[in-house]
């Protein structure tokens, strides 16, 4: 029965291609998934890489069956054709034919094998002592790999290594020759050289039999003009991602190590939910809706209603909420902040210039006195919207990512947050000081703290204040009951459109309701001024 892989079919398109072709190099199920995003027709499964990510030398330390075993993965991760670096073969030719049905079982488009004796080492490492293959032993082994595919359109690619070990042209072209006659489908001519002139003088004297791939890691810096009039068909970038991997892990590695912290690192790699996205997590959600649908889900309310007169012809034509931070409006920012949470129903309070809040996926209410009413009165417009587990916040906010999702971690029915860095911080506005009932012990994390008072402006009371709150909460079931009490309550006296959040929270604690106070140590800011701006612009990274 004759198996057919469709990659198969397109690895042999792209070496036939009238059209210079490149691939690149990937070494485990993610790195080929994300070459795939990247827009490659093709991956190369490369020897040295794959060698590497298990940490041994490229000395077929790795056996062929731990190789096949990373290849299902990688196999299993994408929709393009995987052509594999095979070393020599992994041994004579009885190995091959073993090699070429363990491949096609999983879907390998095509293996790449070199005239090296085995066990092989890297070309780049004492290259002209290097023994190579006899040819007629060489040509077996490809015929024996061509006898075993079932996959008519399965590539054996056969990568001649006389240049690198200085056998000279003549030996080059008559192995080539020898290769393409034993049936080899390509031929990857190699060269150690900084310069392109062997290969190029190789394919202006070879005679076309084969379509000829290169692997330019040493000549890497010649246009891809040069090989495309020297009628190259397969460009192979044949390292890149795991030197890439490694040096993006050394920094990253040493950063957490020297600061002991994860905190100025966070938010320069890649965030969790892409990597959920990348390992195709889509699917588990779909499940986690359908069999958890009674868990419960965290909203998330906006108070986005002032223009912010501080900041002047800025917020002529817009809210303060929607000034952009290089190029993205705040509010959208903190709207990704809080997808990335999975916090995905969003109310926003708008006010001022509110037609101007064109972020999308937000649902809107309207405080139509936003010019004569205060935070509370902003918050009262969106009870309908009030759940059992919301976050209020401010629309002007950044923040470290870790500060929400402590936040969402965080126990208690009324949360916020407190920053306890007051000494010495440039901020601007009006400051909200918070008096709890213990200060911050930067030695404990989570600490049992209430709040005791709010107030707004500069502190003239005699004992320190604890920190300054940030605009930041989080409402949950009885703590919703108590928010809805207290807003009922203050809606009755005098001067309520004139509330702020402060308010709010001292009434409840007035009222004996427990407002559990979440420390933080700086990594977040307001907008509030010009200067500003330009601190928001150092703080944010794209």
């Amino acid at each position: 029965m004759t198996l057919r892989n469709n990659k198969s079919r397109q690895l042999r398109d792209m070496l036939n291609s009238p059209e210079l072709e490149f691939i690149l190099e990937a070494h485990n199920g993610i790195s080929a998934k994300l070459v795939q995003q990247a827009g490659f027709k093709g991956i190369w499964a490369s020897g040295l890489a794959l060698s590497t990510q298990f940490c041994v030398r490229d000395s077929n330390e790795a056996s062929w069956t731990q190789v096949v075993d990373m290849l299902e993965f990688m196999s299993d991760a994408t929709e393009v054709p995987i052509l594999l670096d095979g070393d020599t073969g992994y041994g004579n030719f009885n190995n091959m034919r073993r090699l070429v049905r363990k491949l096609e079982q999983r879907g390998i488009a095509g293996v790449c094998i070199e005239d090296k004796e085995f066990p092989k080492t890297n070309s780049f490492i004492g290259s002209e002592k290097q023994a190579l293959a006899d040819i007629s032993e060489f040509c077996g082994k490809i015929r024996a790999g061509k006898d075993s595919q079932q996959d008519p359109d399965f590539c054996i690619v056969a990568r001649v290594e006389a240049l690198i070990a200085g056998w000279g042209m003549d030996e080059a072209l008559k192995r080539a020759t020898a290769y393409c006659a034993a049936g080899a489908d390509a031929i990857l001519i190699h060269s150690r050289q900084s310069r392109p002139d062997e290969i190029i003088e190789f394919a202006r004297q070879w005679d076309g039999a084969c379509p000829l791939v290169i692997v330019p890691t040493k000549y890497y810096s010649t246009p891809v003009d040069v090989f495309r009039k020297a009628g190259i068909s397969l460009v192979i970038w044949a390292n890149h991602m795991i030197r890439a991997s490694v040096r993006a892990m050394e920094n990253t590695s040493r950063e957490i190590f020297e600061q002991q912290s994860l905190v100025d690192v966070e938010d320069l790699i890649t965030d969790v939910d892409s990597i959920f996205q990348l390992q195709g997590a889509d699917e588990l959600l779909r499940a986690q809706e359908r069999y958890l649908d009674n868990a419960s889900e965290c909203q998330a309310l906006v108070l986005a209603a002032s223009r912010g007169n501080n900041l002047y012809e800025l917020t002529e034509d817009r809210p303060k909420a929607m000034l952009k931070i290089r190029g993205k409006p705040l509010l959208q920012r903190l709207v990704d902040e809080f997808k990335k949470h999975a916090i995905n129903d969003i109310t926003v309070i708008a006010g001022y210039k509110s037609e101007s809040l064109t972020v999308g996926s937000v649902d809107i209410r309207l405080n139509d006195r936003y010019e004569s009413t205060g935070e509370l009165y902003s918050l009262a417009c969106a009870r309908d919207k009030f759940t059992d587990d919301m976050v209020i916040t401010y629309g002007d906010l950044l923040f470290r990512s870790y500060i929400l999702q402590d936040l969402l971690d965080r126990d208690g029915e009324i949360v916020i947050v407190v920053d306890s860095l007051v000494d010495d911080v440039e901020i601007s506005g009006t400051l909200d000081y918070a008096w709890c009932d213990r200060p911050d012990d930067r030695s404990l994390f989570m600490q049992e703290v209430s709040l005791e008072h709010i107030t707004e402006g500069k502190p003239v009371e005699p004992v320190k204040p604890s920190g300054r709150w940030t605009g930041m909460m989080r409402v949950r079931t009885q703590g919703r009951q108590w928010l809805e009490q207290a807003l009922e309550e203050l809606e009755n006296q005098a001067g309520f459109d004139q509330l702020t959040l402060p308010d709010l929270l001292n009434h409840l604690v007035r009222r004996g309701r427990t407002v559990t106070v979440h420390y933080i140590n700086g990594h977040w800011l307001d907008v509030n001024s010009v200067n500003d701006i330009d601190r928001a612009v150092d703080f944010t990274s794209d």
